[in-house]
């Protein structure tokens, strides 16, 4: 008879203790298919009857009576936890997400610590304000306090980066929290719970409930004992989480998607451009809502830049996590690939050239890989900006490029979509960089680089791509309340 498989089952984390649940869900390794994890199907009674909100409520008065120093240490004494076990969750991010183990190691766990050290420093050096009316004999000055229990739901695509990002600001600012991370990407939080204590942070501090967002993200979100709900996810689970706060009049910080120009001029450094823009279009499978997913070049350059980029696409390598040569993993998910691969169907339908990629290229994956979630870099032209192809978030690795001939022309297409989260512009010319910075509709501009981030400045998008900001003074503002307090002498 054949040994019966064993599956890492996680537990939830509520009140300082691990707390096994009745139901889970199948988590998949998406660089096989196969089932390896199962996660708690939470819902109501775990985060209401089980308590992870009133352990959260119940630990808030101690927690935030505490200095921003002696609740720095803690942060910083969990960073030191997480690097020293950084290995571990390196290979648990890269088996759980599908990423690779380079990027993993590169990105994803060590800005995971710097979150903690970051929030840690940060939060000591926000001043507050003052205003004197000496006629009056009156002076004003203005407090921050912090909220309560934060509800903190955070995405698959960026893990443990993500959710820490936004526990970090929580806790340093003397919030408690009731997380929960996606449920198809878990096994990091559930392994940064058994830091915990070690770390300091006392029970019921931070809460971790696992599950679907339609069941514990819910139950989270519609809980009146949640003041201040903070996301990153898609735009149609953002207004699920809007209309369901509304009754409650919660305080909300939204990151959602985007569909990334980057605006490439005559004058650019081509080389840089391609390099930079093929890592834009590509890293982390194309999920980071960061992602170049429209190009725009102007023609002179259009028929250069196309052949070089569809050359340095076809070099981005894409196969198992674990192998140290490939640039790409495995997408999350077997439905998520299915959908990635239906925009590349469609734009095919519409008449587009597909010219490397999906359909084009075969993937050469070894045997245990063969049932994964893989696709290659994928660039698409000749598609016009009406199309869903060009419109929606894709999420993948998939990017379309298009020629422009003015300025004018490239600034409103540019635009022309419901999402405002970044964009990049290549060229030399100072005066046009900060024309088409002003110009364009997004919360972020990168000008000849991508992804250069200063955690102090404000990361967040307009339009559909979200409310609110998240950074040093702006995650700042969102978890503390301002009280204004006058005093006549």
């Amino acid at each position: 008879m054949p040994k019966p498989r064993s599956y890492l089952v996680l537990e939830n984390y509520i009140g300082g203790k691990f707390v096994s649940c009745g139901n889970h869900i199948d988590s998949y390794d998406p660089s096989t298919g196969e089932v390896y994890c199962k996660v708690p199907d939470s819902g109501k009674e775990e985060v209401e009857k089980y308590a992870a909100v009133a352990a959260a409520k119940e630990a808030f008065p101690d927690w935030s009576a505490r200095s921003p120093q002696q609740r720095g240490d803690v942060l910083n004494k969990l960073a030191d936890l997480i690097e020293a076990n950084m290995e571990d969750l390196v290979q648990a991010e890269s088996k759980d997400q599908g990423k690779t183990v380079t990027f993993a190691r590169t990105v994803d766990i060590p800005r995971s610590a710097y979150n903690f050290r970051f929030f840690a420093s940060s939060v000591l050096h926000h001043t507050t304000d003052c205003s004197q009316m000496d006629h009056m004999g009156c002076l004003n000055y203005t407090v921050r306090c912090p909220v309560g229990v934060a509800g903190l739901i955070s995405p698959w695509n960026l893990p443990l980066y993500l959710l820490t990002w936004k526990i970090a600001p929580a806790i340093a600012t003397g919030n408690t929290v009731v997380a929960k991370p996606s449920e198809m990407t878990s096994v990091t939080a559930w392994m940064m719970c058994k830091l915990l204590e070690e770390a300091g942070v006392p029970p019921g501090v931070v809460n971790v409930v696992f599950g679907t967002g339609q069941r514990a993200g819910d139950a989270l979100v519609g809980h009146p004992d949640v003041p201040l709900i903070s996301f990153t996810g898609s735009t149609a689970t953002a207004q699920r989480i809007t209309e369901r706060s509304a009754p409650y009049c919660k305080k909300l910080s939204l990151e959602l998607g985007g569909k990334n120009p980057a605006i490439i001029f005559a004058d650019a450094d081509l080389e840089q451009c391609v390099e930079t823009t093929i890592r834009s279009s590509f890293s982390n499978q194309g999920e980071i809502c960061l992602c170049t997913s429209r190009i725009y070049v102007e023609r002179s350059i259009y028929s250069e830049f196309l052949e070089k980029f569809v050359a340095a696409a076809r070099k981005w390598k894409t196969g198992a996590p674990s192998d140290p040569s490939n640039n790409n993993g495995a997408l999350i998910s077997k439905e998520h690939l299915e959908k990635v691969r239906s925009f590349v169907a469609l734009a095919k339908s519409e008449g587009a050239v597909i010219h490397c990629g999906e359909g084009v290229d075969h993937l050469d994956l070894p045997e245990a890989n063969k049932s994964g979630y893989f696709m290659p870099p994928t660039v698409i032209s000749g598609i016009p900006d009406s199309s869903r192809v060009m419109q929606e978030e894709i999420f993948g690795p998939v990017t379309c490029v298009c020629p422009f001939d003015t300025e004018d022309e490239a600034v409103a297409r540019g635009n022309g979509v419901r999402y405002g989260l970044s964009a990049t512009v290549w060229s030399r010319d100072v005066g046009r960089v900060h024309r088409l910075a002003q110009r364009l509709q997004a919360g972020l501009v990168w000008t000849n680089c991508w992804l250069v981030r200063d955690l102090n400045l404000p990361f967040g998008g307009m339009k559909h791509s979200g409310v609110g900001r998240e950074g040093g003074k702006d995650s700042y503002h969102f978890f503390t309340e301002v009280k204004s307090i006058t005093i006549k002498h």
